[in-house]
């Protein structure tokens, strides 16, 4: 199975209870999720591959370390994953950004998607799928799906909340990625939002309902 990583740095966590909470508008909303974002990147690649270099300091010749191996990609699921995006740029300026957009099918209830948009080199780079929300689980186990068909070799998802039903459907679908959340909440209600979560991302993000 995928690993689950809850990432509890006090950084993280002071800053998502500021997201939570429902008098925070839409201008701070943006900032935190954007700081977030780059705090859990920090997390997200702390297993990149490295390789000594020499450099020249003022004074004199050190050995030190640059990155090494397969470069980057973010892809945000489209529209709330977009407020990970530049957060997560801050810290991998060189990253190359890709999009999915989903939406429910009425009538089948499955992800449908309107829109992909991915480097063309996508098969060599390390992924980073972003989504604020992991709650039934059926847009990222679908964006995963779009991934691994256009070629991606190696994926990790980041979100901010998640709820257990979605993390065990993702497990099941994708037990190749791995998971980095900063919160597992307690369950989904009857309308499938994350209980307590932070309401819709996408809504708290860009003022919209």
């Amino acid at each position: 199975m995928s690993n689950l990583y809850v990432l509890n740095h006090p950084m993280i966590q002071h800053k998502l209870t500021l997201i939570r909470d429902k008098n925070t508008g839409p201008k701070d909303f943006r900032e935190l999720m954007e700081e977030v974002a780059m705090f859990m990147a920090y997390e997200v690649t702390r297993d990149l591959a490295v390789e000594q270099v020499e450099v020249e300091t003022p004074m004199g010749p050190a050995k030190s370390y640059v990155l090494a191996g397969k470069k980057l990609a973010i892809v945000p699921i489209l529209r709330a994953g977009l407020g990970m995006v530049e957060g997560i740029l801050r810290l991998i300026p060189a990253a190359k950004v890709g999009h999915i957009g989903l939406y429910r099918d009425p009538e089948t209830l499955e992800p449908v998607e309107y829109f992909c948009k991915l480097p063309v080199d996508i098969g060599e780079r390390e992924v980073i799928l972003v989504d604020p929300m992991l709650a039934t689980g059926g847009s990222a186990v679908a964006a995963a799906n779009f991934l691994k068909k256009r070629g991606a070799q190696s994926i990790k998802l980041m979100c901010l909340i998640s709820a257990p039903e979605g993390i065990e459907a993702f497990q099941a679908a994708h037990p190749d990625v791995d998971i980095f959340t900063a919160a597992v909440d307690k369950c989904l209600n009857e309308h499938a939002y994350i209980v307590p979560g932070l309401g819709d991302a996408g809504d708290r993000l860009y003022g919209t309902r």
